[in-house]
């Protein structure tokens, strides 16, 4: 019993001693990243960042660009359909706009609308990280608004 055991155990220091040394041969072949932040691929689509996108001329050329190129949906206007839709696009590297979809609409054509009215935006200002242009999530309202 006791040589089975002495066998036993003096199998397990091999086999500790075998994985010990292929971990360490496995180390030496890695590559680390010490600050994995530091790596951006432009595939990459941030959320935040520390210069976010901007509409060329600023928030007021943005909305001015929106009141001028919406068209109010017949079907809206028909139904008194009016609200805020949310909608959601990436801005580019080169600023432009891609990957536009409808976060929560409020119907009547409208949701439609926004899309496409987004979608004849020009190019923006790209947001930066860490000094490079990256791909920006960004969301927006666009408040539909009847007159009385």
């Amino acid at each position: 019993m006791r040589k089975i055991i002495s066998l036993t155990l003096f199998s397990l220091m091999i086999f500790a001693q075998i994985n010990i040394t292929n971990a360490q041969e496995k180390k030496d072949s890695v590559l680390f990243i010490k600050n994995p932040v530091d790596v951006i691929t432009t595939n990459d689509v941030f959320a935040v960042v520390e210069n976010p996108p901007s509409y060329p001329g600023g928030d007021e050329a943005r909305i001015e660009f929106l009141v001028n190129n919406i068209i109010y949906p017949g079907s809206a206007r028909k139904n008194n359909i009016h609200g805020t839709v949310y909608i959601s696009f990436v801005v580019g590297i080169d600023g432009s706009i891609s990957d536009i979809r409808v976060l929560r609409g409020i119907g009547g054509g409208c949701d439609e609308e926004a899309v496409r009215v987004v979608g004849l935006m020009p190019n923006w200002i790209p947001g930066t990280q860490k000094g490079k242009p990256v791909r920006v999530q960004f969301n927006m309202p666009i408040k539909f608004k009847l007159s009385d």
